[in-house]
């Protein structure tokens, strides 16, 4: 099937900046899952997945205890998703998703990243037709046709099994997420998910010019800096 995992993860180059952001992300990834839909992991796969992650991440448990414990409590913060899309430095596509509770203040901040670096500003859908949405499962292994079997007896709408270097990813809808993952785990028991995520996959890639490098890595480090961004999906290469 020939389409690397691991290439496919540098091209959408889903960026996360200092550990102080990938612990502020997924806390409030983890107290708005919480909040929303039960703070009790054995109860909310949901939050059961993004806590393996989390600490797949290496995100400290007492980060998610206070989540938790927060989504848990009476009032609190009240956070919305907002997703922006455009075009970066080098005509890259981007995709940005965010976790807010003042939309005025998050387009702000997310515009200006366009505007102070000579990128454009999309309309909602302007590059999200070029992405799939997949959900991903990557774990240890080489028998790629005993895991597509897998998926087929139980009628998950797998898109592709790959299997590279030791490694099998399985690509599936986002919408089939829960169910390849369940699928998987009744199979194989005892495998070790690398990867358990939803994510946009580009269609395409878009070499960044080597005389554009500089202003994309700042438009990356600039939306990394913004506390609503939570992750970031663009199709830009960088020149070897």
């Amino acid at each position: 099937m020939g389409r690397s995992f691991e290439v496919r993860k540098v091209s959408m180059a889903k960026t996360a900046a200092q550990k102080t952001k990938v612990y502020s992300k997924y806390g409030k990834q983890l107290y708005v899952l919480a909040k929303n839909s039960g703070a009790d992991p054995d109860s909310n796969s949901s939050l059961r997945s993004l806590i393996e992650k989390a600490k797949r991440d290496q995100v400290p448990a007492h980060v998610i205890e206070k989540a938790l414990e927060k989504a848990s409590g009476v009032g609190g913060e009240d956070y919305f998703p907002a997703r922006y899309e455009g075009f970066g430095p080098g005509g890259c596509s981007v995709i940005i998703d965010c976790l807010t509770d003042n939309n005025n203040r998050t387009i702000t901040d997310v515009r200006n990243c366009f505007t102070k670096t000579g990128s454009k500003f999309g309309a909602p859908g302007s590059v999200a037709h070029s992405f799939d949405h997949f959900a991903i499962l990557s774990f240890k292994g080489d028998n790629d046709e005993q895991v597509l079997e897998a998926m087929l007896e139980a009628e998950v709408d797998v898109t592709d099994v790959e299997s590279e270097n030791g490694q099998i990813t399985i690509f599936a809808p986002a919408t089939e997420h829960h169910k390849a993952k369940q699928a998987l785990l009744e199979a194989f028991p005892d495998v070790q998910l690398d990867a358990d995520e939803i994510s946009f996959v580009p269609q395409m890639n878009a070499e960044i010019p080597a005389d554009e490098v500089p202003m994309f890595e700042k438009f990356m480090s600039m939306l990394n800096d913004c506390d609503d961004v939570q992750d970031i999906y663009h199709n830009g290469i960088l020149p070897s």
